[in-house]
This record gives C-alpha cells, sequence and structure tokens, in this order.
C-alpha cells in the first residue's frame, strides 16, 4: 500500500502510496463507490476518520487553499492546514509534502507540482502561507516523480520553462530536450530556506507507482500527511 511512510515530526507521519493502494482519483474514469473504498481502507490504515483526509480539485496551477475543519474540497493545486490531513494526487507530477511548527502545533502542507505548477511558483507559494500561519523549522518531503532523464518535452516548452525556473532544463537519456522537476522543486525550496528531506524515485521507471507518460489510461497515488497521537 505505501511506497514510504516514515513519521517526519513528533505526532506527525508522511506517506506516498503505490498501486497496491488502488487508483485514489475520481476523475480517470474509475468506479466512484471503489474509489471512495480505496479511500476510506486507507484512512483507515493510517488511523484517519473517515473522509478525514482533504483533497483538492488539482488544475495545474497555483492556487494555495488554507483548510479548515469545514473546507469543502479547493479547486487548488495546494493545501495548507494546522494540523488536519492532507492528501495530492500525482501520476507523474511531484507530490510535495512539507512539515513546519508553530507555536500552536504542527503547519502542514500538500502541494501538486506538475510543470505549470513548478513554472508558476505554487511549491514556494505553499511555504509562504505557511510561514503566514507561524510555521518555522519547515521541511520538504518531495515524492516520487517523473525524472530528468525521463521526462520530453518539445524544446520551445523547455525553454519557456527554464526561463521561469533555470535548473529545470536536463536533457533525456536519449539525448533530447527534457525538464527536470525535481531538480526545480529542490530549487525552489533551498531558494525559501526549506530543506529537502527526501527525494523520491522515478515514476515512469518504477512499475509499482502509476505514470501518465508510461499509460495514459492510468490510476493516480497519494501524498498523505496527518497528524496522530
Amino acid at each position: 500500500m505505501f511506497h514510504w511512510c516514515a513519521d517526519i515530526l513528533p505526532g506527525v507521519s508522511a506517506a506516498f502510496t503505490d498501486t497496491g493502494a488502488g487508483n485514489l482519483a475520481l476523475h480517470v474514469g474509475d468506479d466512484p463507490a471503489q474509489v471512495e473504498l480505496r479511500r476510506a481502507e486507507l484512512e483507515q490504515r493510517i488511523g484517519v476518520a473517515r473522509q478525514g483526509l482533504r483533497f483538492m480539485n488539482q488544475v495545474h496551477g497555483a492556487t494555495v487553499a488554507v483548510m479548515e475543519a469545514d473546507t469543502p474540497a479547493p479547486k487548488a493545486d495546494a493545501m495548507v492546514s494546522r494540523g488536519l490531513p492532507l492528501a495530492v494526487m500525482v501520476a507523474d507530477c511531484i507530490p510535495v509534502l512539507l512539515a513546519g511548527e508553530a507555536v500552536d502545533g504542527p503547519v502542514l502542507a500538500a502541494v501538486h507540482a506538475g510543470r505549470p505548477g513548478i513554472a508558476h511558483g505554487v511549491i514556494p507559494a505553499a511555504v509562504e502561507r505557511m510561514k503566514s500561519l507561524g510555521a518555522s523549522g519547515i521541511r520538504a518531503w518531495l515524492g516520487p516523480s517523473i525524472c530528468g532523464n525521463c521526462y520530453e518535452v518539445p524544446a520551445a516548452l523547455q525553454d519557456e520553462v527554464a526561463a521561469a525556473v533555470p535548473t529545470t532544463r536536463s536533457t533525456t537519456s536519449w539525448g533530447t530536450p527534457g525538464l527536470d522537476l525535481p531538480a526545480g522543486a529542490r530549487s525552489q525550496l533551498e531558494d525559501a530556506g526549506v530543506e529537502v528531506a527526501y527525494t523520491g524515485v522515478c515514476t515512469l521507471e518504477t512499475e509499482s507507482l502509476y505514470s501518465y507518460r508510461r499509460n495514459k489510461e492510468t490510476g493516480r497515488f497519494a501524498g498523505l500527511v496527518w497528524c496522530h497521537e
């Protein structure tokens, strides 16, 4: 069920699921009842109340939503909370999990960082929102995503993204223009003073993870961050 799972702060855990947890997205043509069942099983596994995990309606933008107990699923690509459990779904984009500590407890974030989100600054926007809630000592965990050796793009698109985030420019293993999204994410986090504590494997190269580049008819795995006793 979990590709990776760890305690990241006292009373806070983070995880990235794999295909063993099944597809967790409602927007890919799967049976909604089965998706809800898988989400319920996941919540039970991590000790979160039913429908306690907050999911986003992800749109490849840079909007950051601050989640309260009664906040509905936002149209956003990042969520920040004062301890509420958060989830982000991906299948080649980077699931970025962040955690810091404030006077009144942990501040958490989950970020959907694809090519447009990296270019438009969704990660630094999430960090700034965390800081506005009093978070300090923020660290980041970058989940599995497509790597710079595998993410081929047209040269014009590479130039466009690299103009915004120069560290994203890469060359694929077969010699064509590429984008290294994890490198771009790391540079943005370093510029924001955030330590990167973990970087995941390549989704395209890892059969136990969903990859849209490998198969467009695919599911989504999730990055999760939550508080526990």
